[in-house]
């Protein structure tokens, strides 16, 4: 298969001022990175693997790409500040703050919603295309509970909105985060996904199903990592 085509494009002003997005794979975590493949479990009284050896776990966290914080953040005594003052070009009209906000009352209704708790808004200045018919999904970084935020999740078709610019809301969870949450920091994994229709069936196992179905089942339960080597489809 051809790779998909994603189109960035930033003002002219802003560029080698901004991070760009980097495929997820490309921004792995450290914590996953230094994990170890086993770990001991007190109760079981042996060791276990852990997650890293868990390639759906490790596979959604690399797909797609993720959208950097466009400037460093300074979180004290719950106000954010930061310096950056990019210059003023002719592009057009867009934020010149890495962060907004959104009102409380906006979630309200929905569980998300928490009097107690500020709904930011990561501000994006890269547009980005994609070809025609496929739509992108913006979500918080997959597993990545360690970010003192939970971003919103939401569906943007970027064929026809490829040239304005998407925003990513979160939520502030870690009210006693304080500290800088640094220029580059992931704020939204993006997964590009086809808009088709789909077309449910439903069918019961038998002959060549339920044959194919006995010996994936054999093959899973013979030896850990069977997905791995035999049904896990190459990364590109």
């Amino acid at each position: 298969m051809a790779p998909l085509r994603i189109v960035f494009r930033c003002p002219p002003e802003l560029e080698g001022l901004l991070p760009r997005p980097v495929p997820a794979r490309r921004g792995l975590p450290d914590w996953l990175k230094r994990m170890a493949m086993t770990a001991a479990d007190a109760d079981l009284g042996f060791a276990v693997r852990t997650v890293k050896q868990c390639p759906p776990f490790v596979d959604a966290m690399a797909a797609g790409f993720l959208m950097p914080l466009a400037a460093d953040i300074r979180v004290r005594d719950g106000t954010f500040a930061w310096d950056w003052d990019p210059p003023h070009g002719e592009t057009g009209t867009y934020s010149r703050s890495p962060l907004g906000v959104h009102t409380n009352s906006q979630a309200a209704g929905t569980p998300l919603f928490d009097p107690a708790a500020l709904i930011v808004k990561f501000m994006n200045f890269w547009t980005i295309e994609l070809p025609e018919g496929w739509s992108l999904l913006c979500t918080h970084p997959v597993n990545r509970a360690d970010l003192p935020f939970r971003t919103v999740t939401g569906l943007v078709d970027a064929d026809t909105y490829g040239h304005g610019l998407i925003h990513f809301p979160a939520q502030w969870t870690d009210t006693a985060f304080e500290g800088v949450l640094p220029a580059g920091t992931p704020v939204a994994q993006c997964l590009p996904v086809p808009r088709q229709a789909l077309d449910l069936s439903f069918e019961t196992l038998t002959g060549d199903a339920a044959n194919r179905f006995a010996e994936t089942e054999r093959a899973v339960a013979r030896k850990p990592g069977a997905y791995k080597r035999r049904f896990r489809a190459r990364k590109r």
